[in-house]
């Protein structure tokens, strides 16, 4: 058993989980059972899914939900969050309901650029290369003239390209540093595309200047800290008050200590983005969009100062309390999975079909809710209350509650602490 297997890419799909299932299970139709319950029964739809990546044996699902009630800039939205984390739908729904009676969400993008590079070395005279890509520069925009006109037409395209002596970090390290305007698409294919004919073009014109330049590599950057879209919500500190914040102005006050030790302690500001993330992830995954990238293109932005600190800000000036974020986001509603994957299509359709700086601004503004409903719950009542009423469902799914047993725990559960363990001895002492 575990042996490695020669041609497995080239197998039919049910030899592959023919060969998964008598390899690693001791009971192998069970495993067989469970990986087909979760093909989709639309054998047109399964293929589809099966062709996004490669070697698929089933499908993964994620919860799709929504987040109804965001008022952004004057007009109301219902989000869509593909999440398997409970509370993370609920926290959002309830921060849009909370700001939406106080003026609601403003969001603005601040810029759309985005990076790409060739990577290479050059062993010689540094002023000799300057002028060499000065000389050679025009070159560059005329060689990738045949993939960049559409995107030209578009209002979009390469924005201009600079040559970038690195040699302190590395021995003969210099590289292409091109920036770029997309539009509606993420871009990464007509980043790419570019890179790749920046590359041959640098190459071809070295060789007939002889210069010895060796690329090493072309490849957009995911780290985009000019495509920015800041979030904020903000109203006079008195319109705070709610039911568990009878003292608006002692709840002001202690959000924005909390938010100032995420400023300023990295082991608590990595899970204070953690919390904005899971608002910014499920709404990109939900669009199709790449959360990886999204992923660590913010988290580089949030030690863009030398230590990893808080997305969000928040402040108390002249009697008014404001909340906000600037997030790198490169996202795009053309392309990809956006024209492939039916539940994205229905997902933009739910957004109104946004255009990219719209999408980002929905993004942003799904992480500053989630980390507002965070930061009010750790400041009031506690975060673990809210969290464990959702995560009580998941405990008595995995103990196959019936229906008699789930109405008496949600009942003693009403009025009692939950926590794992007690909801195990709950059920354990219930089935005696």
């Amino acid at each position: 058993m575990n042996n490695a297997v020669a041609g497995f890419s080239k197998l039919s799909k049910k030899e592959k989980i023919n060969w998964i299932a008598n390899e690693y299970f001791s009971t192998p139709q069970e495993a067989l059972n469970i990986i087909r319950n979760y093909w989709n029964t639309d054998e047109k739809l399964q293929q589809l899914h099966d062709e996004f990546i490669e070697n698929t044996i089933t499908n993964l699902y994620i919860p799709l939900g929504v987040a109804p009630n965001f008022l952004i800039n004057g007009k109301y939205k219902t989000i869509p969050m593909a999440i398997e984390e409970s509370s993370v739908v609920a926290a959002a729904s309830k921060s849009a309901k909370y700001w939406a009676t106080r003026g609601g969400f403003k969001a603005t993008v601040i810029d759309t650029e985005k990076i790409g590079q060739v990577h290479f070395t050059f062993n010689g005279d540094a002023e000799k290369l300057n002028a060499f890509f000065n000389k050679i520069k025009p070159k560059f925009f005329s060689d990738t003239q045949n993939i960049t006109k559409n995107m030209q037409q578009r209002g979009g395209g390469i924005l201009d390209i600079h040559l970038k002596d690195k040699r302190d970090l590395l021995d003969n390290y210099f590289q292409l540093h091109a920036t770029f305007e997309t539009k509606d698409s993420m871009g990464a294919n007509f980043i790419n595309s570019c890179l790749e004919q920046f590359a041959t073009t640098l190459k071809d014109e070295a060789q007939n200047a002889n210069l010895e330049i060796e690329v090493i590599m072309s490849i957009l950057s995911n780290y985009v800290p000019n495509c920015i879209v800041r979030a904020e919500v903000s109203c006079p500190i008195e319109d705070l008050t709610e039911k568990h914040i009878p003292n608006p102005r002692d709840f002001a006050e202690r959000f924005v200590q909390a938010v100032q030790i995420a400023e300023v302690e990295p082991f608590r500001a990595v899970t204070h983005n953690k919390g904005i993330m899971n608002g910014v992830d499920a709404v990109v995954l939900a669009t199709g969009n790449d959360f990886r990238a999204v992923e660590a293109g913010v988290h580089a932005y949030a030690s863009k100062n030398g230590q990893y600190a808080s997305l969000s800000h928040a402040k108390i000036e002249n009697g008014i309390f404001t909340f906000w974020l600037e997030i790198p986001l490169a996202l795009g509603t053309v392309g990809g999975l956006t024209s492939l994957h039916p539940l994205v299509k229905l997902c933009l359709e739910i957004l109104q079909k946004p255009s990219a700086k719209e999408l980002m601004e929905i993004v942003a503004v799904a992480g500053l809710a989630q980390n507002f409903a965070a930061l009010r719950s750790l400041t009031t009542t506690g975060i673990q209350e809210g969290h464990m009423k959702m995560h009580l469902n998941n405990i008595i799914n995995q103990f196959e509650a019936n229906e008699e047993e789930r109405h008496l725990i949600k009942t003693h559960f009403k009025k009692t602490v939950i926590s794992h363990n007690a909801v195990v001895e709950f059920i354990e002492n219930l089935r005696k």
